[in-house]
């Protein structure tokens, strides 16, 4: 089965949909940002959100599972094997994936979920289990998707298991294995760092629902009773005040984003739209061209280029895109197929074969390598 990696924590802005709206510009600070103020006179009674203990918590249904499927006196890749076996077997466990975030005891409950609900379940079931399991963010290729009209980044964690051996000193699970690269940078992260990414998920999920005061209760935790410096929570607050036509605290958020995090495209992006809502065109050229420039360096972007020049039959522009891309990362086989496939409509047979066969020789997969190895023969066969 597979499952995509969505971590919604990074919400751009789209549309203004304005309970508010403000006028006068001043200075807002975080802790007013935090506070909600402003927000909190649309609805003064939130509903409750889960606890940081709720979302980790390992229920009596769970402990039992461990119980049943592992051997308490197994040694620790043992265990993983065990625990892996049963919660991957479509028999024993059967899990489906749909959009919610939801906590670990929920998630094993309903045998449902998204990446990161399946993320939290398995830590809280390996260390029931005795395993010592965290959990780690793994730098994934910048990827959109539109929910309920709203342009979301997704990011993704997966799960670290150290199993204190000289010989094999870790394992790696993931719920996203068909898309996963073993190259992908990735680094281990605390209990309140991946709960600040369980928050900001969840209130993104509550944002594009209307629920408005949830979903600050949701960033401000993310933030306040997890991690300050979580620039994509940041983000999110901004764009739910600015969805409430709060354009002052938006701005302050979006400033404060880029405060932690330099590289931020999402407070970039946000601030550029704010400022050419406003009428502010020189600060809106400001953050525009920081967006263009930061995504022209980035090789991903410039893949999503050559695919569209591709598609448009510019030849020599997806080669140009392509060449840009390999250079910043030689290790994509992705890249490589595409310059192999562009050079194929370019008619050199030679370039095209040489740069499938790389692409073939970089696939982490068999079942991929055996696609670059046929793919070539079939487009070529195709076209004479």
């Amino acid at each position: 089965m597979r499952y995509r990696a969505l971590l919604r924590i990074s919400v751009f802005l789209l549309s203004s949909s304005t309970a508010y709206a403000e006028t006068a510009t001043r200075h807002i600070s975080p802790e007013e940002l935090l506070a909600g103020t402003a927000l909190l006179r649309l609805d003064p009674n939130p509903p409750a959100i889960f606890s940081n203990d709720e979302v980790m918590a390992l229920s009596d249904e769970m402990r039992a599972f461990v119980d049943e499927h592992v051997g308490r006196r197994a040694g620790d890749p043992v265990k993983l094997k065990q625990l892996s076996d049963a919660v991957f077997s479509t028999s024993i466990f059967g899990l489906e994936y749909d959009d919610a975030t939801r906590t670990a005891a929920e998630t094993f409950r309903v045998r449902s979920g998204n990446c990161l609900s399946f993320t939290f379940m398995f830590v809280a079931l390996a260390r029931g289990a005795g395993l010592d399991a965290r959990f780690q963010e793994v730098e994934i290729p910048s990827e959109w998707t539109f929910a309920g009209g709203t342009p979301i980044l997704n990011r993704h964690i997966n799960i670290h298991v150290d199993l204190h051996l000289g010989v094999l000193p870790r394992k790696v699970v993931d719920f996203n294995i068909a898309d996963f690269k073993a190259d992908y940078d990735m680094n281990i992260i605390s209990d309140k760092r991946a709960l600040a990414h369980f928050f900001n998920n969840l209130g993104a999920e509550l944002l594009q629902r209307g629920e408005m005061t949830a979903a600050f209760s949701a960033f401000r935790r993310a933030i306040v009773e997890n991690d300050p410096s979580f620039a994509p929570a940041w983000d999110s607050l901004g764009t739910l005040y600015s969805r409430n036509g709060f354009t002052n605290h938006a701005e302050a958020a979006f400033l404060q984003a880029l405060e932690l995090d330099r590289s931020d495209l999402t407070a970039m992006n946000n601030l550029t739209v704010l400022y050419d809502r406003s009428g502010n065109s020189k600060q809106a050229a400001r953050y525009r061209n920081k967006v263009k420039s930061h995504r022209k360096r980035n090789p991903y972007y410039r893949f999503q280029l050559a695919r569209v020049a591709y598609a448009l039959e510019d030849y020599d522009l997806a080669i140009d895109h392509l060449k840009y891309a390999i250079r910043r990362n030689s290790d994509e086989d992705r890249f490589c197929a595409l310059l192999g496939m562009v050079y194929l409509q370019k008619g050199d047979e030679i370039k095209s074969r040489r740069w499938m066969a790389r692409a073939e020789e970089l696939a982490d997969t068999d079942s991929m390598k055996r696609t670059y190895s046929s793919k070539i023969d079939r487009l070529i066969s195709a076209s004479r």
